[in-house]
């Protein structure tokens, strides 16, 4: 499981935006931004929340990339729905969530089931992660982040 002071792994991954995302030489700081879902309420939110301040990462060197298990269809559906300007990676194989550790056990009402944890990486420009946040609350979070590249 990545974590706080490790390498990103060298993996890459498509994004809705056409370009390619290199984990481990991201070019520049990078928010890696893990949810559950496209198009449900807090995952909604919080896409909205980054989309806000998405100028004021740009401004502070940092490309905010939202990551989920959904297929790059539904990725496309959701942008142009709610007019997202954070590009989304589609880890529809599962490799970059079970190398940063965010595809966990869940329980809800007594069912256990294997899910996405809402989770950030701040991952610097030699492909390090800075700064790690788990089990994430959408509420101020975006801005948490970016004082966290600002900082």
């Amino acid at each position: 499981m990545i974590g706080t002071g490790d390498k990103a792994p060298a993996m890459s991954a498509a994004l809705s935006d056409g370009s390619m995302l290199d984990l481990a030489a991201p070019g520049g700081k990078l928010v890696l931004y893990f949810y559950p879902k496209d198009d449900t309420s807090g995952c909604t939110r919080e896409a909205q929340d980054f989309t806000a301040m998405a100028g004021d990462f740009a401004a502070a060197g940092a490309k905010v990339v939202g990551v989920s298990r959904d297929e790059m269809k539904k990725h496309d559906k959701f942008i142009a729905k709610y007019d997202l300007a954070v590009p989304l990676a589609s880890d529809a194989d599962g490799a970059i969530s079970d190398a940063f550790g965010t595809w966990v056990q869940k329980s809800m009402y007594g069912r256990k089931y294997m899910g996405m944890e809402r989770a950030t990486f701040l991952i610097g420009a030699d492909g390090v992660v800075l700064r790690e946040w788990r089990k994430v609350k959408v509420p101020g979070h975006a801005a948490e982040v970016l004082a966290a590249v600002k900082g």
